[in-house]
């Protein structure tokens, strides 16, 4: 299970759940229930993960909770 923060909601207009990570850009998944889009979100994040390595690119700690400013 990831440690980064996701944020989860209904989309009424597509009819599914989508789980956003804020800290991991474009990385988002649906799902037709809050528990699919959970567990959907996760296989996401470890392709963003694996991409970012296989690119080079940074990849973000976890920071557990969103600052808003």
């Amino acid at each position: 299970m990831s440690k980064y923060e996701m944020i989860i909601y209904w989309n009424k207009e597509d009819k599914v759940f989508i789980a956003e990570v804020p800290e991991l850009p474009d990385c988002a998944a649906d799902g037709s229930t809050y528990h699919e889009a959970l567990a959907h979100v996760e296989i996401i994040i470890q392709e963003w993960i694996e991409t970012a390595k296989e690119l080079w690119c940074p990849i973000p700690e976890p920071k557990g909770r969103l600052v808003f400013t």
